[in-house]
């Protein structure tokens, strides 16, 4: 089983390279965070030709999460239990941002997810970015409390360890690195999630995101932000967990690249 997420920052913009990409690397799924488009205008026939069936969950030029597959799944989820009936994670119209989405598939819950990243909105943004985080913790303990095989990945804009971002890329209060953010992914480690490109790269630096500004990726100022989470039975599965940098050096790439598990 072959399971990759992507932010591709613009699917309009992106689709070719995703075609290349999947034509190439062949996922079994593909999860996709930024899309900036609604549903309706996501360009789902451009993959339909490669055998990918797709689900959006769209918004109007912003946020944006979606599946695509080669194999049968149900959706199960849309956006994270409790977060519209809180107030948090809901845009000024009243409907709740487009962060995440989350399928059943070959017998396990695979939750693709784009968190707030923080830096916006002053405190209050930030605030909302610990909520959000907060609710995506809760779903997923009761999901492991019932024993569910259970995938989280996507774009959690949370670099977990100092190794996950080149000296001097952030400032120590970037909501990115800040100890509330780090804290809530231990928590979700805590739960028994694994991570898996550090449970196969323990040390040293990953990036899965260079900025376009300054030259960031020629000089490999990077941040790891990109995650695949697993339960402990899926732990036990894994077989390889990689970061696709070539993606970076596409033409007119998007900031971040694809990141695959393989399990047995």
């Amino acid at each position: 089983m072959k399971i990759a997420t992507w932010n591709v920052n613009s699917i309009r913009k992106r689709a070719a390279q995703v075609q290349a990409w999947l034509a190439r690397e062949s996922p079994d799924i593909l999860l996709l965070q930024e899309l900036k488009c609604e549903a309706r205008d996501f360009p789902e026939l451009d993959f339909a030709g490669l055998g990918y069936r797709a689900e959006i969950v769209g918004q109007k030029a912003y946020n944006g999460v979606a599946v695509l597959a080669r194999i049968p799944f149900t959706v199960t989820q849309r956006a994270l239990p409790g977060l519209a009936v809180a107030g948090d994670g809901v845009n000024g119209d009243g409907a709740v941002e487009a962060r995440y989405i989350e399928i059943t598939a070959a017998e396990m819950v695979i939750g693709g997810l784009y968190a707030p990243n923080g830096n916006s909105g002053g405190a209050a943004g930030f605030q909302k970015k610990l909520r959000w985080l907060d609710a995506l913790i809760t779903h997923a303990r009761a999901l492991l409390a019932a024993d569910t095989p259970l995938v989280l990945a996507g774009d959690f804009n949370i670099c977990p360890e100092d190794d996950d971002l080149a000296p001097g890329a952030l400032a120590a209060d970037d909501a990115l690195v800040r100890p509330e953010s780090r804290a809530r992914f231990r928590t979700l480690l805590w739960l028994g999630m694994t991570d898996a490109l550090r449970a196969l790269t323990p040390e040293g630096p990953l990036y899965t995101f260079w900025d376009y500004q300054a030259g960031a990726f020629a000089a490999d100022r990077g941040l790891r932000i990109d995650h695949v989470l697993l339960s402990p039975t899926l732990a036990e599965r894994l077989s390889a967990a990689t970061i696709d940098r070539t993606a970076r050096a596409a033409e007119q790439p998007s900031d971040h690249v694809p990141v695959t598990v393989i399990l047995r």
